[in-house]
């Protein structure tokens, strides 16, 4: 179940950050006063984790993370998320909804629907 770590960093000019994980998401939340403006939801954290990533005005990004490990003979790189192809939101939508229990309802339901929404080819 996703647990919301407290006392998240805040970047000035953003939106107030919220941020929830457990060892299969990543979840970060902008919102404004009640409202959600944006989220990006990490999955497939075990293998070939991804980013779904959703902000009120640009719309949707699907993202592949490289994790900066695969770096022979240096340290570890900082995560950074490139381009990645298809995005099964019915089944991210569905494991996200088996790991939100912890979630107010309203932001919940918002990241549910909203991932379902997800533009299919």
């Amino acid at each position: 179940m996703l647990r919301e770590i407290k006392d998240v960093r805040q970047i000035k000019d953003e939106p107030h950050r919220r941020w929830f994980t457990d060892e299969h998401l990543d979840l970060v939340i902008w919102d404004e006063e009640t409202d959600i403006v944006g989220f990006q939801l990490c999955y497939d954290k075990s293998h070939s984790e991804r980013a779904v990533t959703w902000k009120t005005g640009s719309g949707f990004s699907h993202n592949a993370v490289d994790s900066g490990e695969d770096r022979a003979g240096r340290y570890k790189g900082t995560p950074i998320l490139v381009a990645d192809g298809s995005f099964d939101a019915q089944r991210v939508a569905a494991v996200f909804h088996g790991q939100s229990g912890t979630l107010d309802a309203k932001s919940s339901d918002f990241i549910y629907l909203k991932l379902l929404e997800y533009p299919q080819p």
